[in-house]
């Protein structure tokens, strides 16, 4: 078996998180996975600031938006909440357009990072980017991408068979189970 394809597909989002704090060690070196991630034209436009201290973190969480199709049920229960945030950054100065793929690039070599640390994610997009900007006085020059929540995983989501919907839907002891497409249905040889 080959250890990175079997992290990559048993990667799932986390929206409950343990108690217990994520060492900054381990911190670093996701971030730093995330640095080292490809950048068109290596421009490298990416910064990128951690949040772990208590007292940040309770300021971010109100900023983020979680499990829309299921909202507020897919929000992090109160002591369930993420113990570390990383907020992405785009330097418009080094790159004004086009960084969209270099965050992607990084946010999944920081996800698989945190995997390998045991560390869990969720990937936010919907934040409140004008309170983020004053919470950590981030200059105009930076425009705020994503956000990515981390902590040890509180909970285990289940992949489906998509069938009628891609949303996916929580199940009363808690269970996510999130629909995904077939391979036969999306994989095309040689021609479409």
């Amino acid at each position: 078996m080959n250890k990175m394809y079997d992290i990559i597909v048993s990667r799932r989002t986390v929206r409950q998180f343990r108690p217990e704090s994520v060492p900054r060690l381990v911190l670093e070196r996701i971030v730093e996975a995330g640095r080292l991630a490809p950048s068109a034209a290596n421009l490298q436009p990416l910064e990128f600031i951690l949040a772990d201290e208590d007292a940040v973190r309770r300021e971010v969480f109100p900023c983020l938006k979680w499990a829309a199709y299921i909202a507020p049920a897919g929000n992090p229960a109160p002591g369930r909440e993420p113990t570390a945030y990383v907020i992405v950054l785009a330097n418009t100065q080094v790159r004004e357009k086009g960084f969209e793929y270099d965050v992607g690039a990084a946010m999944e070599n920081m996800i698989l990072a945190g995997l390998t640390e045991g560390v869990a994610s969720c990937w936010l997009l919907s934040v409140d980017r004008d309170r983020l900007r004053e919470i950590f006085t981030v200059p105009v020059t930076h425009k705020i991408d994503s956000v990515l929540a981390l902590g040890y995983p509180a909970e285990e989501p289940k992949v489906e068979e998509l069938k009628d919907s891609c949303r996916y839907w929580k199940e009363a002891d808690g269970t996510f189970h999130v629909p995904k497409r077939k391979l036969k249905d999306l994989i095309h040889y040689g021609k479409f």
